[in-house]
């Protein structure tokens, strides 16, 4: 299985992190045995986390556990960056970069790097995004918005370009979710904030005409299932049949620009996995755990294997072989026998 989904966080220290900024560069408090630790924003615990977040032989170790090939691991969002000055956070990002190729380093075989950009500058985005290609990663993760700017933003799409003439693999993570103090217990912002930011994402492109722009070579990938754009395409398509408003910028129906896109399996249910490959197809649908936040699935590869409606072909091509496409990874034989079937 290839797991094209996966998050890392260096062992940045404090001092590193308050150097950048004192208040929301996150860096790492271990807690006594090293096993387990926080993420902290300035002195303030932002999440519980594991050791496979920040030592890659325990990450190799629960690959190995879980029959897992190959896991591409990229920033937990928090480290984006993207409130600071562009140049300190062009600087950061490299520096991030370098530490997630250093964590992929330690087993090159079974871990890939996708890199970060300081998206709010395009010039310093797209040299970064070059810069780390150069180094090693095999694509970058970016935010779904910066700030007010969504993905239709002109600067966005120009980074977008980039990408596509570029052949840069591009992840698109939801972040910074909308709904402030109205969704401030029970983890709402991750179970209904998340979900709509990735929707707005998808649609942002769509709604706006900016795929009728940017190239089809873009091989762009939104993480969570597309988060609730699957379940509701069909009330974009109506919107879009009986109001004009809708259609101004978006010259066809918004579901044939469904399989511009790729979506991860992160959707936990397999009637939702159903509805996710009528919409997406099974070439556009890849393997994508989270791991190794509690949100992400705990079996990596459970929902593909025990989907009743997959055959072995779709199952084949979800565990592997759209990630192979996608990122342009050729597995050797010898990691072909783990847990590949």
């Amino acid at each position: 299985m290839i797991d094209m989904h996966a998050h890392c966080l260096p062992r940045i220290a404090r001092d590193e992190a308050f150097a950048v900024d004192a208040e929301r560069a996150p860096w790492l408090e271990l807690e006594p045995g090293g096993e387990r630790g926080h993420i902290m924003l300035g002195d303030r615990r932002f999440r519980p986390v594991t050791s496979s977040l920040w030592d890659p032989a325990v990450r190799v170790a629960e690959l190995d556990a879980q029959g897992v090939a190959l896991q591409v691991v990229c920033a937990t969002p928090v480290m984006f960056g993207y409130a600071w000055p562009a140049q300190r956070t062009a600087d950061w990002a490299a520096r991030m970069n370098e530490h997630v190729l250093g964590y992929c380093a330690h087993a090159p075989t079974r871990l890939k790097a996708l890199a970060q950009v300081p998206l709010q500058d395009l010039d310093l985005a797209c040299r970064e995004a070059s810069r780390a290609m150069d180094s090693g990663c095999i694509g970058v993760q970016i935010g779904n918005h910066v700030g007010e700017r969504d993905l239709d933003d002109e600067a966005l799409v120009q980074f977008l370009i980039h990408c596509a003439e570029r052949h840069i693999p591009v992840l698109v993570h939801p972040w910074d979710m909308m709904g402030g103090g109205r969704m401030k217990k029970w983890m709402l912002p991750w179970l209904v904030a998340m979900p709509a930011e990735t929707q707005l994402g998808m649609l942002s492109l769509i709604l706006s005409g900016a795929l009728e722009r940017i190239p089809e070579s873009l091989k762009i990938c939104f993480a969570h299932g597309g988060g609730s754009f699957a379940w509701l395409l069909g009330r974009v398509d109506n919107a879009w049949r009986h109001r004009d408003i809708v259609r101004q910028d978006c010259p066809q129906l918004p579901s044939s620009y469904a399989r511009r896109f790729h979506v991860d399996t992160a959707v936990f249910d397999t009637g939702a996995l159903r509805l996710l490959t009528d919409v997406m197809g099974t070439d556009r649908v890849m393997l994508g755990s989270d791991s190794p936040f509690p949100l992400g699935e705990q079996r990596i590869g459970s929902l593909v294997r025990e989907s009743p409606h997959l055959s072995d072909a779709d199952r084949g091509r979800m565990l592997r072989g759209n990630a192979e496409s996608f990122f342009g990874l050729a597995l050797t034989a010898a990691e072909n026998t783990l847990g590949l079937n």
